[in-house]
């Protein structure tokens, strides 16, 4: 089949314009969304978090009805925004509750760090092998810990009463819940920087010790090529993983959320806790 002049030619800048203009308003749109999410960070949308469900809803991918925090009245908010019908909660991804907060069971808890890894804003903190505890004014209740716990020590207490959807939860603690969240995917990437930059350091290292080691046998100056030769592929590796994770034409981030750039700025009520201790 014989392509046609329009397939064939070149995309002129008007056309890199008008999908620049797109995807700016697509992402005005998803901001816009997002902003009426309860920032639970729960998934029980489908989505990895509240931002890639607003992209979809913006994309016109996804219905408004599919957050059960936000219960009734943040579907009548995203219906607004989308210019839709509201529509009833689908029951297939839950049902509008009261609030809830994760216990730990301090009796039966085993250190694991399981829950710590899980929970989407840093609202438990622990260490291996050390009782864990949540931070209740920080837990949003999306219940992301209690399945990875080994021993079923994790439930989920009723706060609010009668009151649910965003009844039960304000802005300001919506607010406050997207600030943790993106500071410990912030955290999370700047320690994989950190392992992987002491990794490639150890690498190096021990292949500089074997370029002085002088060998007295055949063999051994093999066996010394051959471990050369996997430390080599092992930098190589690390160096383009490196570089597919910042592309040259763009400024670093977190790959995950493109608001990650910048560091949130935690209030002074609301500090930041990591996975070792409980924040003074």
């Amino acid at each position: 089949m014989t392509a046609s002049a329009a397939d064939t030619a070149p995309a002129s800048p008007a056309d890199g314009r008008l999908d620049a203009g797109l995807a700016a308003g697509l992402a005005a749109r998803a901001d816009r969304l997002e902003a009426l999410l309860p920032q639970t960070q729960c998934t029980k949308c489908g989505f990895q978090g509240c931002r890639p469900y607003a992209e979809a809803m913006a994309r016109g991918e996804a219905d408004c009805n599919r957050c059960p925090p936000g219960g009734a009245e943040g579907i009548r908010r995203l219906a607004a925004e989308l210019g839709v019908a509201p529509l009833p909660l689908d029951p297939g991804h839950g049902t509008e509750q009261p609030r809830a907060v994760a216990r730990i069971d301090e009796t039966l808890c085993i250190g694991c760090t399981l829950c710590i890894q899980a929970c989407p804003v840093d609202a438990i903190v622990g260490a291996a092998k050390q009782m864990h505890t949540v931070l209740p004014d920080w837990c949003t209740g999306c219940d992301l810990c209690v399945a990875p716990c080994p021993v079923d020590c994790i439930a989920m207490i009723p706060v609010t009463g009668e009151r649910t959807g965003w009844d039960a939860w304000s802005q300001q603690q919506a607010d406050d819940a997207r600030a943790r969240y993106l500071s410990r995917k912030q955290r999370l990437v700047r320690e994989r920087e950190e392992n992987d930059a002491r990794l490639a350091a150890k690498a190096a290292a021990k292949l500089e010790a074997l370029r002085q080691e002088a060998a007295s046998s055949e063999a051994e100056r093999q066996a010394q090529e051959r471990k050369k030769a996997i430390i080599q592929a092992a930098i190589e590796r690390a160096r383009q993983k490196r570089q597919a994770a910042q592309p040259l034409n763009a400024a670093p981030a977190d790959p995950v959320d493109r608001h990650e750039a910048a560091p949130a700025a935690a209030s002074p009520d609301h500090p930041v806790p990591s996975d070792t201790k409980r924040p003074q």
